[in-house]
């Protein structure tokens, strides 16, 4: 790992005492992600904004003022709902974040709260929405409006530079709810070990089959996916020597394996169907 990963990474320790590692979210990470999002609550708003110009054409101008609330009404719950709702979720990320692979968890290494998730959001009121509103708000005069811009542009600038300043880039809003931002890359699935195993090549016996259970299926499953050649080597030899294999002059290790491993699931999962579930090779059931 180099020095600049190593910057990211931190221990988060399980209530269960289990120590994971995890890597957090670099500050233009999470600037992107919020980026992507903004276009989208932009994006969004812009066609509500349609849909109130249209309701206000068809009602002849005659509903204004209501066409007004639900038109803030909706820009207020877009701008706050959107990053609640997506971070209550499974994902724990809205959809730039996805898209950058980040995701928010819990500094104490507990489950995320929906309450952790509230404070966190609604400090972003305080950090982004109404510094931007005095920014673009018109002044009552030149002197006025000079010093409602300064005081918002400072504003803006403490929140948003302070991930800069804090070893784990965490903002207002993390601070006060003990979270932080995560790394989270999208994982390629294992691969199916059974659905590769199963060769016309290998006809096993039920006497042959049945002389292993789960705990030797999940061993085997892991030498498979490990893939070391000595390792599969004296797996197989013992395997064979256990069922009386004899292997033929072509036949390799990791096929024979495979396709071991492929039987002996098949037989496991059909027998758990009607209740019997063999743990080990000494279970007689």
């Amino acid at each position: 790992m180099s020095d600049a990963d190593a910057r990211f990474e931190r221990p988060l320790v399980t209530p269960e005492g289990v120590d994971l590692r995890v890597r957090l979210g670099e500050a233009g990470q999470r600037a992107a992600a919020f980026l992507i999002d903004f276009t989208i609550i932009v994006a969004v708003l812009i066609g509500l904004t349609i849909l109130c110009l249209g309701a206000a054409w068809v009602s002849k101008l005659e509903a204004t003022e209501w066409i007004a609330v639900v038109w803030l009404l909706g820009a207020f719950l877009l701008r706050n709902a959107y990053f609640i709702g997506f971070e209550m979720g499974p994902k724990a990320a809205t959809p730039g974040k996805r898209i950058i692979g980040l995701r928010v968890a819990a500094r104490n290494g507990g489950r995320l709260t929906a309450e952790a998730i509230l404070t966190r959001n609604a400090m972003r009121e305080l950090e982004i929405w109404i510094p931007l509103s005095v920014l673009f708000s018109p002044g009552g005069g030149d002197r006025v409006e000079g010093w409602m811009f300064l005081l918002g542009f400072t504003w803006c600038a403490v929140f948003v530079l302070l991930p800069l300043f804090n070893r784990d880039r965490l903002r207002a809003g993390d601070l006060a709810a003990g979270t932080w931002v995560v790394r989270s890359p999208r994982r390629k699935l294992l691969r199916d070990l059974a659905a590769e195993g199963r060769s016309a090549r290998f006809a096993f016996t039920e006497r042959q089959v049945q002389a292993y259970g789960v705990k030797e299926l999940q061993v085997l499953e892991e030498v498979l996916r490990v893939a070391d050649r000595r390792t599969m080597q004296a797996v197989a030899a013992r395997i064979r020597r256990k069922i009386d294999w004899a292997a033929g002059p072509d036949e390799s290790d990791g096929d024979f394996l495979a396709a071991y491993y492929a039987a002996l699931r098949e037989r496991l999962e059909q027998r758990l169907l009607f209740g019997h579930r063999r743990r080990d090779k000494h279970d007689v059931a």
